[in-house]
């Protein structure tokens, strides 16, 4: 279970598919349970060469820009397990134990060629996030942040800065993830342009025609 374990086209063939990576392992489901409610889950993508992000993306990368941010492949350090510990503080239900249930702790040990958006302020790690790359595609995996700096939306930012870097790369899509049919934690994944879902049929469709 190293980086060379999965192919790119292997991967592809998966992400295509709708399956997710975290740990070492691949998944994929198309029920699940939020607040009590069964729910039907939605795999997204986003068709890289159609995006144009709205001005509140535009405003967050503005705003978080004072930031350093490096990219680099993965290694879970102290103080990244110290902030997920404050991160997962914002959760009632669905609490992750640990970071390990998504991502290794080093890039040896991933399926995947996994790597890590990480931004610091004045030297202190306050966001980090993690997603894999493939031939023709970036596929994020998981986000967290500093809890007490909810408001600067790092979230969003360090998802942001996965889209960019897949732009820059020519990669012709990014894979959000899953979201939930209905209002959910996860609605922020639905409020980008030329988002796809998947029909759980073998086809990805414009979101507005699901």
């Amino acid at each position: 279970r190293n980086s060379s374990a999965a192919s790119d086209v292997y991967k592809r063939q998966l992400w295509e598919r709708a399956w997710r990576h975290f740990g070492t392992h691949f998944f994929r489901y198309n029920i699940g349970f939020y607040e009590g409610e069964v729910r039907r889950v939605t795999p997204l993508r986003i068709r890289l060469a159609d995006l144009s992000f709205s001005k509140s993306q535009r405003r967050n990368l503005k705003r978080n820009a004072r930031f350093r941010v490096d990219v680099s492949p993965l290694f879970i350090t102290d103080e990244a397990r110290s902030l997920f510990l404050r991160h997962k503080s914002r959760f009632s239900e669905g609490v992750p134990e640990s970071i390990n249930d998504f991502v290794p702790s080093t890039a040896d040990a991933s399926p995947c060629t996994t790597m890590q958006v990480s931004v610091f302020d004045d030297g202190r790690l306050i966001a980090e996030s993690y997603f894999d790359i493939g031939e023709r595609a970036i596929s994020g995996i998981y986000g967290m942040f500093d809890p007490d700096l909810t408001q600067s939306g790092l979230g969003i930012f360090t998802l942001l800065k996965e889209i960019e870097l897949a732009r820059e790369s020519g990669k012709e899509f990014y894979y959000l993830g899953y979201a939930y049919e209905g209002n959910s934690f996860y609605d922020y994944k639905k409020r980008f342009a030329a988002t796809e879902v998947y029909d759980w049929q073998s086809k990805w469709i414009a979101a507005g025609e699901f």
